[in-house]
């Protein structure tokens, strides 16, 4: 079977952005992150547009019931309506790095052969995974449990597919065995040393147990 090919996928930097392109989905955006009151001069300067850009978008807004706007002369005031039907979802979309992170740990739970550790690194780890970023990540294989058993390639492949329709991001996954570890995060090569530094634990053993392992 051929191997499918992703060359796009999820924008985490700029989730809304991704999903309602343009200037709404900017102006959304900033007010999705806050729950202040905002004139449009701070709407336009956090969003990046222009002040006659957001007042041709806010009142179509305004009508729609999702973001309400206040009188305070000499200005208006902004923000999102956080009970409307729609901010749910918006809020949600703008927290997908923790929905991913969370189901990360959800489906590794419930493999066939439960990996040691799964650790996320790289440009999503640090909240900067765009469009074209992969997921990086490190499986740790259990003690008497080789990298060629079918039951244990099944369970990462499982694991990887299924990251991969939840983010819609191409997932590397780097195994390592248990007994290996422990050397690994003590040394010195860059990529072990990023994980270290900027690892987030997804399941299993946390950095500094498996730091402690040696020839398990």
């Amino acid at each position: 079977m051929m191997d499918m090919v992703y060359l796009f996928g999820m924008d985490f930097v700029r989730p809304i952005e991704a999903l309602i392109p343009g200037v709404q989905g900017r102006v959304l955006a900033v007010l999705v992150e806050t729950t202040a009151e905002l004139n449009m001069r701070t709407i336009a300067r956090l969003s990046g547009v222009s002040l006659a850009q957001v007042s041709r978008v806010l009142p179509g807004l305004v009508d729609l019931g999702l973001v309400e706007r206040r009188e305070a002369p000499p200005s208006s005031l902004f923000r999102l309506v956080p009970e409307h039907v729609a901010a749910g979802p918006l809020v949600a979309l703008a927290r997908g790095r923790d929905g991913v992170i969370e189901e990360m740990g959800r489906v590794a739970a419930v493999l066939p052969v439960s990996p040691v550790s799964v650790i996320v690194f790289g440009s999503f780890a640090r909240g900067e995974a765009g469009a074209e970023s992969d997921i990086d990540t490190v499986f740790v294989r259990p003690v008497g449990v080789d990298e060629s058993d079918e039951a244990w390639s099944a369970s990462v492949e499982q694991w990887r597919s299924q990251i991969h329709r939840v983010s819609g991001n191409p997932v590397d996954v780097l195994e390592i065995g248990s007994d290996e570890i422990g050397a690994r995060l003590s040394s010195r090569q860059p990529v072990w040393r990023d994980i270290r530094r900027e690892g987030i634990v997804v399941h299993g053993r946390v950095l500094s147990e498996l730091a402690e392992i040696r020839d398990a």
